[in-house]
């Protein structure tokens, strides 16, 4: 019997060293005199163009953010700008990539994320872990956020199992997961909670 599992990108395969709104104000900060708000204009209309599935909804926060501030940058240097600093603020423990490894052996492995292609993929390359999976699977390419079926469905799809194993931190992967047959496994973050990866390592 084969089980297929497949892993939540942020906050499951990376952590980050700050909240996304910190960051965002960051790569904000040499352009806008409050970069705080600056940083909940871009977030307000990347949600609700994100949500929404229309295109370009990163370029699409930094316009508002422009026209907001009523300053003269480029949105797209903007972009490349927190493409880039989520990579520099992201991080892959080592527990990480030697279960990957060690689970890659005998076991099919997906990156099943919510995001846009480009730019999850980027990431996935920056931090070198395209290489442990056979499969990914990402909403924008999909037209459907889990925990939407569709999306669930693409993955089965991709990877011929048995079995199907959801990774992820958030509600929308378990319930998804659950709802789609998948068995989901959460991950908790915290100083009091033990370590999953280490979990994941002793077992395989």
């Amino acid at each position: 019997m084969t089980t297929a599992i497949y892993f939540d990108l942020d906050g499951t395969l990376l952590t980050f060293e700050q909240g996304y709104g910190s960051l965002v104000a960051d790569v904000l900060a040499g352009h806008v005199e409050d970069p705080a708000a600056a940083a909940e204009t871009f977030l307000d209309t990347f949600d609700t163009h994100f949500e929404a599935l229309e295109p370009r909804p990163y370029r699409q926060g930094m316009v508002a953010v422009c026209e907001r501030a009523g300053v003269d940058a480029d949105p797209d240097e903007l972009v490349a700008a927190l493409r880039e600093a989520e990579w520099t603020h992201s991080r892959v423990s080592d527990a990480a990539r030697e279960s990957l490894a060690a689970l890659g052996e005998d076991t099919p492995l997906g990156v099943l994320t919510d995001g846009v292609g480009e730019f999850q993929r980027a990431k996935l390359a920056h931090h070198d872990l395209d290489q442990y999976f056979e499969s990914v699977i990402v909403s924008y390419e999909v037209g459907a956020h889990k925990p939407d079926q569709a999306i669930f469905d693409r993955a089965r799809d991709a990877i011929d199992a048995d079995e199907y194993v959801m990774v992820g931190d958030s509600d929308a992967d378990i319930e998804g997961a659950r709802a789609a047959g998948f068995t989901p496994v959460r991950v908790e973050h915290g100083e009091d909670v033990p370590d999953f990866w280490a979990t994941v390592r002793a077992l395989v």
